[in-house]
């Protein structure tokens, strides 16, 4: 048992910092997007132009970490919430020009004003639904949490460089992952047996366990 503990530890110590789920989480990094791509800025905003689309990535990267910050407090050290709110009030300006970017977007595409923001209203609640998962929360929670982090240490006015930079690996956490630990040495770790019945009396002699009396552990 004490190897096995042992070889436990190692592995353990040997995992990166941010890994509260995996021992080896799946690497979903992917390429820069534009926005153009299907379904990277939720649905899709026909004649959109550049800056449109960068707008609507910075919208997409706000609801994701809103959604995070929500659905991933049952792991606390992931950070999801203060950084949310604290990504709120370093980019508040582009976060708030981004938003008239869209509705500009919307009003221009539409009959009038009130057509226009009944659309964008209608596209915020379909974006923010995009990002609501069930069966791949700790891959997004961990991505999005990854994100939250960098959104903190991106220079005021360049939030849209993030959102570029990083919403393929989001919408990628989307979809299930599990542990991606292989082991290339050959080497795998026992199976661990049961544990010893530590609250039964019957089952210890002088600190010693008696597994005549309650069966082996390994």
């Amino acid at each position: 048992m004490t190897v096995v503990l042992a070889a436990a530890a190692g592995l353990f110590a040997a995992a990166p910092a941010s890994a509260q789920f995996f021992l080896k989480p799946v690497n979903l990094a992917g390429a820069p997007v534009t926005g153009a791509e299907p379904g990277m800025v939720g649905p899709a905003l026909p004649g959109a132009t550049g800056t449109e689309l960068r707008a609507a990535l910075v919208w997409n990267l706000r609801a994701a970490l809103n959604v995070a910050a929500l659905q991933c407090q049952f792991e606390p050290t992931l950070l999801t919430l203060p950084n949310y709110n604290a990504m709120l009030k370093d980019h508040a300006v582009e976060l708030r020009d981004s938003y008239g970017t869209l509705e500009k977007y919307f009003v221009r595409t539409n009959k009038n004003k009130k057509d226009g923001q009944t659309e964008l209203d209608k596209y915020g609640t379909r974006v923010y639904s995009s990002f609501s998962t069930v069966s791949a929360q700790l891959s997004f929670c961990q991505t999005a949490a990854s994100i939250s982090h960098d959104a903190l240490f991106t220079r005021r006015g360049q939030l849209g460089d993030l959102a570029q930079a990083r919403m393929a690996e989001l919408r990628a956490s989307l979809k299930p992952w599990g542990e991606q630990f292989r082991s290339t040495s050959g080497y795998t770790l026992p199976p661990f047996g049961r544990l010893p019945a530590f609250g039964d009396k019957r089952c210890w002699k002088k600190d010693r366990y008696q597994d005549k009396k309650c069966g082996a552990v390994i």
